[in-house]
């Protein structure tokens, strides 16, 4: 999970810096796959509004944040009160390095004569795109810490969270708010994010005296 952290951190830093400086490849593919898909959009119109269905509500931000709120509830009431404020921390840390950087880069949103959809903010990176991928990423994690062992519904929530992180990226790039390269530093980001979340809790747990009394197997749960 480290290797994960630092490869996907370092290629988000080099994909800001090269949609900072402009880069002239960058630039072009991400117009060449807007333009086309944008010529789709204006052409379909019942498929755009389900795009625009599930990019305003379905994957929403405050959608994908209140899951990891809900999430981080449900921890604080089985008393796991560490593990929930890190669901909870890494989320609000998460967004605000997604505003952070997109008033940093400043890039503009692509324009069009013809808008199917209109959204605000700078553009980079998508907060949609970060956002599903921060608040399934914690998901999959607490329950892979729970509940994994048995349950036959992890492969169906899985596949879930990833045509989540997956459709919301689309949405955005086909209802013309967003370049294909802010999809890709969101997800990026987001689980950069999910990753150092996971390897410094395990850090910190390795590092705790073993529990013994009454919480012994609470907090045996919380270390596997």
């Amino acid at each position: 999970m480290r290797i994960s952290a630092v490869v996907t951190g370092a290629l988000a830093v080099l994909l800001l810096v090269l949609v900072a400086v402009g880069w002239s490849p960058l630039l072009s593919f991400d117009r060449d796959v807007s333009d086309a898909l944008h010529r789709s959009a204006v052409a379909e119109p019942g498929f755009t509004r389900l795009n625009r269905v599930l990019s305003d509500w379905v994957w929403d931000p405050w959608t994908m944040r209140t899951l990891a709120g809900v999430t981080a509830l449900v921890l604080w009431w089985r008393r796991e009160r560490r593990l929930a404020l890190w669901v909870a921390v890494t989320s609000v840390l998460a967004w605000a390095l997604q505003h952070g950087l997109k008033l940093a880069v400043g890039r503009t949103r692509p324009s069009w004569p013809d808008p199917v959809d209109s959204a605000h903010f700078p553009a980079f990176p998508s907060g949609h795109a970060m956002a599903a991928t921060v608040s399934c990423g914690l998901l999959l994690w607490v329950l892979a810490l729970r509940w994994r062992e048995g349950w036959w519904g992890w492969g169906a929530l899985t596949g879930l969270a990833v045509v989540s992180v997956a459709g919301v990226g689309w949405t955005r790039v086909y209802l013309g708010v967003h370049w294909p390269s802010d999809v890709l530093g969101g997800w990026l980001l987001g689980w950069c994010c999910v990753a150092a979340a996971i390897v410094t809790y395990r850090r910190l747990e390795a590092r705790r005296p073993p529990a013994t009394g009454p919480d012994k197997g609470s907090r045996m749960g919380e270390t596997r």
